[in-house]
């Protein structure tokens, strides 16, 4: 039997662990993957793109598992459709027999799994001393950003900033349960970037948009580039991570869907695996400034499907359901169709 997650499943799961803990043990279980990187079979995810958005599939697989995720991102769907704009599902399968064990919502667990992943690459190469964070864009990712190094980074406030007040406001309120989080909403991108030591940046518009420029970096800085994730959407100027130390997490697809794709194609990166099982350094200095120029790759979505299904059997939650028919005769299919009229021709 398959276990089925859906969106109220995910919701209690991600309530009765706890949202800070999720983001927690989430990141260490995708650093763990990242550290047994050449174990994995990979490629860049899979888009269809129009003018209003793109559809992507995200696979990747082991000696063990098979995971994908569906994923959308569709900027206009809150005002044109009253609908999210990244909405998700992922499956699970044992690569040893193809047998899916996990059909899971995604949604709620990409918010999660991508504060889970900016944890990481900040616990990587952020400085140590960090306290204050600038938080551009207010939307549906942002409080679990917020969360996510405040809680495992000591970030102690939020300088925040969104063209919309209103989930700036909305996003203050919803970290209110945080009582030792200062969040400050601020006028304009400068003014919240101003004496941070880390800028988080999660806008939505499908843009080539400039939403930093290189004066507002200060010496020492860590960049969490967010919202940049596919052709043609950028958040920063092109001289921004030209000057910068750019850490990756698959350069193939950070080079089409990252800040990256502004620059020249032999423009240097890091592998963030590299950094995470020591084989280079992070930041270099104090003074430095390092931008993880982060798109999204399908290894974190297996981790935060492994996470779901082992957290869920666990706690007994979910159902299971037959996605797949599993006959008792594996050769008799068309038997296994009729299973329904047998049983209706038994009762009669």
């Amino acid at each position: 039997m398959t276990r089925f997650i859906d969106v109220p499943t995910m919701s209690d799961l991600a309530h009765e662990i706890g949202v800070d803990v999720f983001i927690g043990e989430l990141a260490n279980l995708i650093e763990e993957n990242f550290k047994r990187w050449e174990d994995f079979d990979k490629s860049a995810r899979f888009g269809a793109h129009n003018e209003l958005g793109v559809i992507e599939l995200m696979p990747v697989s082991d000696a063990e598992g098979y995971g994908f995720k569906y994923v959308n991102g569709h900027p206009d769907n809150p005002t044109n459709f009253d609908m999210p704009t990244v909405m998700a599902f992922g499956a699970l399968s044992n690569m040893k027999n193809g047998y899916p064990i996990l059909l899971s919502e995604l949604t709620l667990a990409t918010a999660m799994r991508t504060a889970a992943t900016s944890l990481m690459a900040a616990r990587a190469v952020a400085r140590k001393d960090s306290k204050v964070m600038a938080l551009i864009g207010n939307g549906s990712q942002s409080e679990f950003q917020a969360i996510a190094f405040h809680a495992h980074l000591g970030i102690e406030e939020i300088r925040a900033y969104d063209t919309d007040a209103y989930v700036s406001q909305k996003m203050k309120q919803n970290l209110a349960e945080y009582p030792n989080l200062k969040v400050t909403i601020c006028s304009s991108t400068a003014e919240a970037c101003k004496g941070a030591d880390i800028i988080t940046t999660v806008t939505a518009d499908k843009a080539a948009a400039i939403v930093l420029t290189p004066d507002m970096i200060e010496p020492g800085m860590h960049l969490n580039g967010v919202g940049g994730d596919c052709p043609g959407k950028t958040e920063m100027h092109a001289d921004i991570p030209r000057n910068a130390k750019v850490f990756v997490e698959f350069e193939p697809q950070t080079r089409v869907e990252g800040e990256i794709q502004q620059l020249e194609p032999n423009s240097p990166t890091f592998d963030l695996w590299r950094v995470l099982t020591g084989e280079i350094a992070g930041r270099d200095s104090a003074e430095q400034v390092t931008l993880f120029d982060s798109v999204g790759f399908a290894l974190e979505d297996y981790s935060t499907l492994q996470y779901v299904y082992r957290e869920a059997i666990k706690r007994n939650m979910g159902i299971d359901i037959e996605l797949v028919p599993n006959p008792e005769d594996p050769r008799d299919l068309f038997g296994h169709s009729r299973r329904g009229k047998r049983k209706l021709r038994r009762v009669v």
